[in-house]
């Protein structure tokens, strides 16, 4: 048996195609590289010799003239107002994306990030406020709320905190509620004032927006027209008009690949191969495309755009400050800034860390499997990183050059703080409790609730098997684990968890979640027997038939497995993900009593081991 990678599905964010949760990714590093140096470049430019040029490029005025119609924005405000607008339809593409597919479609699993992501939000702009109670200061609260996501996943690849899946996760999780916070601040309290008519038809276009999905064709053209139309509506009715990319984003179907359209772009793919001609290759790549829905496409087609382009020019545009000695001693003795610093660094760390705490201790939320309080913590500290959205509402809450000065010297201080604090909190927490080495012990205890087990739950001796059901070696070690519970009898649980190997075995896990929904009427070990059984026919229709044979409820085990699937998603992956934690690539991997087995897994080798283990 030769050790096999763990498949490109259970590496991906949950109902997220494409991207790996676990890991930093290449792209994201470098986004947030790139981003840090042109950061770095406006604040050299604006205080080099040559920083008139910076201001005089930032007050240049583009635009166009048609007839007697003349429409012109500096280059400051091209960026923040126009580019922008792409930011933040990612921004509500992921959004849209973890409430219906992903993270947060489980309440259970988004309780404790979705509280502390608010609790995240609120005491920031509170400590502001405190130092910035009255006068011009305090109506930019708003700047100290949200978190720069891409910073944070830099930062977090930089540290390399141990066992990062889980925790990077969380963040992930908490940065898409605390977007949502910033995105409605900005809606509500940062918006000029309201013109009637350009708003009814931002409302027009709104609606027509939502109606676009029932084209038969041409959709992405009509929605970057529309889209188009609705940045004009909402610039000309006084709102800011970036949260055009936000409304087009929300209202952009997403959903997860289902099997048919793939398998019949796979017939698309095989008949082009069989007879390659330009009306072949048109369809095969149409269905490919159509198979995804259009948020995921966009998330990749925009994505890099936005990584790549826009957010480095809006650093440069925004993170221009003077650092003479007057400017900087002004803001070292201005409540603006230290309201700033106080709320972001202070306000973040405790509002996250506190609610998480609050949350676990009550028992309304639960940490994932993996994932403590102190694991929690720096992630906490650093996501007072507050940049992006930060230096934006800084232009958006503050007309007076000198303060805006103050405030963003503010956000820069506050996030190199932030940064170095998570830093010295991730290296403390492993200091003063070491992780254990990856592999050599079971991550996640076996929980009576959650786990499948057969035997005696309160039984001395555990065996845990991670398996996939279309691994053959998974199938024939069943006549082992069969001999090892005979041996032991009520000495003996034994439990099973996924780790479905989709590179080389493409129905494992379409058939580890058929046996979680099998589960959910009492027979999973029931239905693992008729998959094992039957590896060569794991087609849906052939599970339904096994849940036929083995008594299931079929419109109940219909509605779980296509109606209601996000359940048994999480299940199987939760399992798959704790399995990359701890480095496992193979099928059958056993734990006993929680120690990691090493060696065959024959009846013989396993009793020995137990053996070995109750003494």
């Amino acid at each position: 048996m030769t050790a096999e990678p763990l498949p490109r599905i259970v590496r991906l964010l949950p109902g997220r195609f494409g991207r790996d949760p676990n890991a930093p990714g290449t792209k994201e590093n470098t986004a947030a590289a790139l981003l840090l140096a042109f950061t770095l470049a406006a604040i050299l430019w604006a205080n080099s010799p040559w920083a008139e040029t910076y201001w005089a490029l930032l007050d240049t005025h583009v635009g166009f003239t048609f007839g007697d119609q003349t429409f012109e924005l500096t280059v400051k405000h091209l960026i923040n107002d126009g580019l922008m607008a792409f930011f933040f339809f990612i921004v509500g593409l992921e959004v849209t994306s973890e409430f219906t597919i992903g993270q947060l479609t489980d309440r259970a699993r988004a309780a404790v990030p979705v509280v502390a992501a608010i609790a995240g939000l609120a005491l920031p702009g509170v400590i502001f406020l405190l130092f910035n109670a009255s006068g011009e200061n305090a109506q930019a609260w708003g700047v100290v709320i949200s978190t720069d996501t891409a910073f944070l996943i830099g930062a977090l690849a930089i540290i390399k905190p141990k066992y990062p899946a889980r925790r990077r996760i969380f963040l992930l999780t908490l940065a898409v509620v605390d977007d949502i916070g910033a995105l409605g601040v900005i809606a509500l309290f940062y918006s000029e004032r309201i013109e009637v008519v350009p708003l009814v038809v931002a409302v027009a276009l709104i609606v027509a927006i939502a109606l676009v999905r029932f084209l038969p064709v041409a959709r992405g053209p009509a929605y970057a027209l529309l889209g188009v139309a609705l940045w004009i509506a909402l610039f000309m009715a006084g709102i800011h008009p970036t949260l055009a990319g936000v409304v087009l984003a929300l209202l952009i179907p997403v959903f997860t690949p289902e099997r048919r359209p793939v398998e019949e772009a796979v017939d698309l793919i095989r008949a082009f191969r069989q007879s390659p001609n330009s009306q072949y290759a048109r369809a095969a790549t149409r269905g490919l495309r159509e198979s995804i829905s259009i948020n995921e496409r966009l998330q990749t087609d925009v994505g890099p755009f936005v990584s790549f382009v826009v957010l480095p020019l809006f650093a440069l545009a925004n993170a221009g400050v003077r650092l003479d000695a007057d400017s900087v001693t002004a803001a070292l003795r201005s409540p603006l800034t230290w309201g700033i610093v106080a709320g972001l660094v202070v306000g973040k760390f405790i509002g996250i860390t506190t609610a998480t705490w609050f949350m676990q201790r009550t028992g309304l939320g639960q940490l994932a499997p993996g994932l403590t309080l102190r694991r929690i913590a720096g992630g906490a500290a650093l996501s007072g990183i507050g940049f992006t959205i930060s230096l934006f509402i800084v232009d958006l809450a503050i007309t007076d050059p000198t303060r805006q000065d103050q405030a963003r010297i503010g956000v820069i201080v506050a996030s190199v703080v932030a940064f170095f604090a998570g830093w010295a909190i991730f290296r403390i927490t492993d200091w003063v409790s070491p992780p254990e080495p990856v592999g050599l012990k079971l991550i996640r205890p076996v929980d009576h609730d959650r786990d499948h087990l057969r035997g005696n739950p309160d039984a001395p001796l555990t065996l845990v098997e991670y398996g996939d059901y279309e691994c053959p070696f998974c199938s024939r070690a069943t006549g082992s684990i069969d001999e090892v519970r005979a041996h032991f009898g009520d000495e003996l649980r034994y439990v099973w968890r996924h780790l479905p190997l989709e590179r080389v075995h493409p129905r494992a896990f379409d058939a580890a979640r058929a046996a979680e929904a099998a589960g959910l009427q009492g027979m999973y070990f029931e239905m693992g027997s008729q998959l094992f059984a039957h590896q060569d026919d794991l087609e849906w229709s052939d599970m339904y038939r096994y849940a036929n044979a083995i008594g299931l409820d079929l419109e109940r085990f219909d509605q779980d497995v296509r109606v209601h699937p996000t359940k048994l998603l999480h299940r199987v992956q939760d399992d798959a993900q704790d399995a990359e934690v701890m480095d496992l690539n193979s099928t059958p991997s056993f734990f006993v009593n929680g120690v990691r087995h090493k060696g065959p897994w024959d009846a013989a080798s396993l009793i020995r081991a137990l053996e070995a283990a109750r003494t």
